[in-house]
């Protein structure tokens, strides 16, 4: 039989616990102080350069290097009990607010609310970031290159599906370059309305891939219900909430914003389900320390092309990540590669494989480096 607590023992503890959040709150809003300082400084430095004549010079607030170096510094000297990643994921907040206090980013993302990019966004930038959503991919390229965000977020591959042909398409002409990345463990839910019975169910939305990434567990239990693709998974979550007739696969935020029901949890066919997303800016990004690469690269067509292509990268030891083809725009049956690999394109040795692939290949074409995902 346990004995009973001492009362004045907890009393003690709630006490202490009340003491630790008081040097907390002050050390936060110590931190949001020099927050305002570096914003104040940043702003000083680009108006002495505005007055010398650099006038293309802007405000840079929000440094991703910066931010993936103090993610993993906090990681690295956890100790517990809680884990490093949860330690992070506080840590993220309290830097997107503070760096709201200088300037709130503005975030496009392939909308509408609810959708697993929307969720992203979030856990890379946080909660205080201004998260626009947008309908198409090209949409979310185009708020970024126009200045209207910040930055932006899509989707690039998943772990059972493949790569998004749309997102590597948009690169092919877009100035952007990657900032950043994103992993996300994809969770789907067959949703509907509030008292929306199974027998009422005549069709099942979903974005193409959630489709995909569930077809099995479809075939098994919904085999005769039409299941049609739409723009995204926030959108399914729309119709659904609109229509009783009409399920919706998709995640949590999109059930607590559309106010569905929960008819299955955890329907996608393979347990480890993960979306990679990619963070697209204006800017190129500075080493981190653990960076990633991502370039787009053809070849002409002769015997041998892709090994050419290739080699450079084993000879100057660098570990490729990724490998994808897409058709080319400019020549029938000729297509252009999108590569990734570790290290930043001021590596010596990335720079060496950059040469000799601009004197190899018909069109190189960089799209940038950046830290690898943190959490």
């Amino acid at each position: 039989m346990a004995e009973p607590t001492d009362d004045r023992d907890l009393n003690r503890v709630r006490q202490d616990i009340d003491a630790i959040d008081a040097r907390i709150q002050e050390l936060i809003a110590e931190r949001a102080r020099c927050a305002q300082r570096v914003a104040a400084i940043k702003l000083e430095e680009v108006q002495q350069a505005r007055a010398r004549g650099e006038s293309d010079r802007e405000v840079v607030y929000y440094r991703p290097e910066r931010e993936a170096q103090v993610l993993r510094r906090i990681m690295e000297r956890d100790q517990g009990p809680l884990e490093g990643p949860t330690v992070a994921h506080v840590f993220r907040e309290i830097m997107s607010a503070c760096l709201a206090l200088e300037k709130p980013l503005q975030v496009a993302y392939l909308g509408p609310e609810g959708t697993f990019t929307q969720a992203a966004a979030l856990k890379h930038f946080g909660h205080a970031a201004v998260c626009v959503p947008q309908v198409t991919i090209d949409q979310v390229f185009g708020e970024v290159e126009s200045g209207n965000c910040n930055y932006g977020i899509v989707p690039v591959e998943n772990s059972t599906e493949g790569m998004v042909s749309h997102t590597l398409d948009s690169f092919m002409d877009s100035p952007l370059k990657i900032a950043g990345e994103v992993e996300m463990r994809i969770s789907h839910h067959l949703l509907v309305a509030p008292g929306t019975k199974a027998e009422q169910i005549t069709r099942i939305c979903a974005h193409q891939q959630a489709l995909a990434q569930c077809r099995n567990w479809l075939h098994t239990h919904w085999p005769h219900v039409e299941k049609q693709a739409v723009s995204s998974n926030g959108e399914a979550a729309r119709l659904a909430a609109a229509d009783s007739g009409t399920a919706a696969i998709a995640g949590d935020m999109a059930a607590e914003v559309y106010g569905l029901e929960t008819l299955a949890d955890h329907i996608e066919d393979a347990a480890d389900n993960t979306t990679r997303f990619l963070i697209i800016g204006r800017s190129e990004v500075p080493p981190s320390g653990a960076d990633k690469t991502s370039i787009i690269v053809s070849s002409r067509n002769k015997p041998g092309a892709l090994f050419t292509l290739l080699d450079p990268f084993r000879r100057n030891d660098v570990s490729l990540t990724r490998i994808d083809t897409r058709p080319s725009r400019t020549e029938k049956w000729a297509y252009v590669f999108f590569i990734e690999f570790e290290g930043h394109l001021q590596d010596p040795a990335v720079a060496r494989i950059m040469t000799e692939l601009e004197e190899q290949s018909i069109l190189l074409k960089p799209l940038g480096s950046y830290p690898r995902a943190v959490l």
